[in-house]
């Protein structure tokens, strides 16, 4: 724990201007990021009396070694580098939104040159024109399925346009005209832009004058006795019509708008979000966040905003956006607002009439959230925290550990021996600095030889990371104080992210018993390394182990801890099984490659990747494997050879197991082999 004053600013050295500062930890880590209008007032708030602060601010200001600004030239640039640095480093005591990225949208892929209707999670991409997003998937995809037959826009996958267009036969959306097959040429690639165009001006709510023109096509066709086109097109418009009603009506003056409502308690809030477009609810997201600064609700407003609008652009930014608490001030965030729009956009709370109500609906959702967030154990602050503090007291350590990393061995039958390291920081899951090993030779043997092999490799990349850091010289130890100061810290001066490898944890868990705890201690013993505290897991009694105990740690059924080490031990199992499965699934479609003298692996994963499967690489022709980067003529001849000289395609058969391998790795049905990972 750090002492603020030990690197508080000198009296007059913080610029009295706006800006952003930065404050770090003792690694050089971005812990958390603010925004000012006045730099010097606001961060010499920070270096008060600490029985003055937050309890939050408190822990935040002590777990800092360092603070640094930037002085812009207004408070909009403020917002828009806060913003980016949030963004970038990830600040652990900012705001955090979680299931952001969880929320289905509508998106089509215009950047491609046949464009394609598809649900879509997680972070936007360039090309691609979203709408929603939706609280249900299903709800995307009913609608879709309604507007295919007005407006019969690519749906399917590159894998399957791509086989579409090889064989000339279009898929069943193309049969029963939910598809314009683009992929064997009944449309040119012009018409189908300018169908995808069409449906999204649908979907932009341009819904009346489509329709309009439709009803009068109708009636000409029938007036022309084409009673047929005219039938067609009734039923389009019955569609097109029934996937409007999917929207309800709620603002009656065709209002664009976005409502944020916020429900808060001294942890916690929950953020909805309501979009309308042309007066119609058009899609509906939510967020959950830890309050782990001090921060109201026109706080909490004004990081939603950043969040909903950090990288959007045009008319995904809407003209009105109603709030429950304006931030202060609110103007900066309102012209922020408009150059993102590039038009005026409206930043206020509604007062009367129609939309004050359809806040007070949001609000009630938002509430509703944040009840139903509470009752998740894992997501809990309190119950994280509690959970860190029983882990501390049960393996007697000094501080909570608030990062720990876990090891796994996975293998079958001892081959395709891997490894996995995941990591939680706060008691949550830190997928981003995850980390996977393949584990060859004799070390593959046994769990216990791997373990020290695997915790000797990660913490010896740490020890080399150290070393270009400058955190220590040749001859220095490195349990002991650094000879020089540190160079450029875990930081990396030319990517500005971390290391790989640059964080040492608080605690190490290994999945298993004393010995794999042994393993683990031994191997820093071996490296030097004395701070880091080891811990097994062993399945059978969710026994806690300790390195030289010959009695394991028992902690109650219904500690927090002993929960929060079950998460992260079933995590790494989860991780280690998962890539153990990927290579050997690789190492079996390959298998018949084998034999090919001078083919290694790159060029066998690059066959198999190029044409998909065994089958399909037997059929091939000379002149098509050459088309495979680094095969030549001579090469591709040989790996010809060898395949027709194997067994005929067909089912193939792992000869260890008995397992019946499926070559195109979707229509197997034959249960697979138990994974053995430790203790199973």
């Amino acid at each position: 724990m750090a002492d603020p004053s030990s690197y508080r600013p000198k009296p007059g050295q913080i610029p009295d201007s706006p800006g952003v500062y930065r404050f770090r930890d003792e690694y050089g880590r971005v812990i958390y990021v603010g925004k000012a209008k006045s730099l010097r007032s606001r961060l010499s708030s920070y270096f008060q009396d600490l029985a003055n602060l937050h309890q939050r601010t408190r822990t935040m200001v002590t777990t800092a070694s360092s603070v640094e600004w930037t002085v812009v030239g207004t408070e909009v640039e403020a917002l828009q580098l806060e913003y980016s640095w949030i963004k970038e480093f990830d600040p652990r005591f900012n705001v955090k939104y979680r299931d952001d990225k969880s929320y289905p949208s509508l998106a089509v892929t215009l950047g491609d040159e046949f464009p394609r209707v598809q649900v879509m999670r997680g972070p936007k991409r360039k090309g691609v024109r979203y709408f929603g997003p939706y609280a249900h998937a299903w709800a995307i995809r009913e609608t879709v399925d309604l507007l295919l037959r007005v407006f019969p826009v690519r749906t399917c996958s590159a894998g399957v346009f791509k086989r579409s267009e090889q064989i000339g036969r279009p898929c069943l959306l193309g049969y029963i005209g939910k598809c314009s097959a683009p992929c064997v040429g009944r449309v040119t690639p012009e018409e189908h832009r300018e169908l995808a165009d069409e449906f999204c001006d649908f979907m932009a709510g341009r819904t009346g004058t489509y329709l309009r023109r439709l009803e009068q096509q109708m009636k000409n066709a029938a007036a022309e006795m084409e009673y047929e086109k005219a039938a067609r097109l009734r039923d389009d418009i019955e569609a097109l019509k029934r996937a409007m009603e999917k929207q309800a009506v709620v603002l009656a003056d065709a209002t664009d708008a976005d409502l944020i409502a916020v429900a808060e308690d001294e942890l916690e809030a929950a953020v909805q979000i309501f979009h309308v477009r042309g007066g119609r609810v058009r899609g509906q997201r939510g967020w959950v966040t830890d309050k782990v600064e001090e921060v109201g609700t026109a706080g909490l407003v004004e990081h939603a905003l950043q969040q909903l609008y950090g990288e959007e652009k045009g008319d995904a930014v809407p003209r009105e956006v109603l709030v429950p608490a304006l931030p202060e001030p609110y103007e900066p965030v309102q012209e922020w607002l408009s150059d993102r729009r590039g038009s005026q956009v409206s930043l206020r709370i509604p007062q009367r009439g129609d939309k004050k109500d359809l806040m007070a609906t949001v609000q009630r959702n938002a509430q509703q959230a944040l009840a139903l967030h509470k009752t998740k154990r894992a997501s809990d602050l309190t119950t994280r925290s509690r959970a860190l503090e029983e882990i501390a007291e049960a393996l007697d350590l000094d501080t909570a550990p608030l990062r720990i990393e876990c090891f796994d061995i996975s293998h079958l039958q001892g081959d395709d021996v891997v490894a996995s390291m995941v990591v939680f920081e706060d008691g949550l899951a830190r997928k981003s600095e995850y980390r996977r090993f393949q584990i060859k030779g004799f070390a593959g043997q046994d769990d216990v030889r791997s373990m020290h092999e695997v915790v000797s490799r990660r913490f010896r990349r740490y020890l080399q990371e150290m070393q270009k850091t400058g955190e220590w010289v040749d001859g220095d130890t490195p349990g002991d104080t650094p000879a020089h100061e540190p160079v450029s810290g875990p930081i990396d001066p030319d990517t500005g992210k971390p290391r790989k490898f640059a964080y040492p944890p608080q605690l190490v868990v290994v999945d298993g018993g004393q010995p794999q705890v042994a393993a683990a201690k031994r191997a820093l013993d071996e490296l030097g390394i004395e701070d880091v505290a080891v811990c097994g897991l062993a399945k059978r009694l969710e026994e806690v182990w300790l390195p030289g105990d010959d009695d394991p740690v028992i902690l109650p059924r219904t500690s927090e801890g002993l929960y929060l080490l079950q998460r992260v031990r079933d995590e790494a199992h989860r991780f280690a099984i998962a890539y153990q499965r990927s290579k050997r699934s690789k190492s079996m479609k390959a298998g018949a490659l084998d034999s090919v003298p001078g083919l290694g692996e790159t060029r066998k994963q690059a066959l198999l990747k190029h044409f998909g499967s065994l089958k399909r690489l037997r059929a091939a022709t000379v002149d098509q494997l050459c088309e495979v980067p680094g095969v030549g003529r001579r090469t591709a001849e040989t790996v010809l050879a060898a395949l027709a000289g194997a067994a005929p395609a067909g089912p193939a058969v792992n000869t260890a197991t008995g397992e019946i391998i499926e070559e195109e790795g979707t229509a197997g049905t034959a249960a697979a082999p138990p994974e053995r990972g430790k203790g199973t």
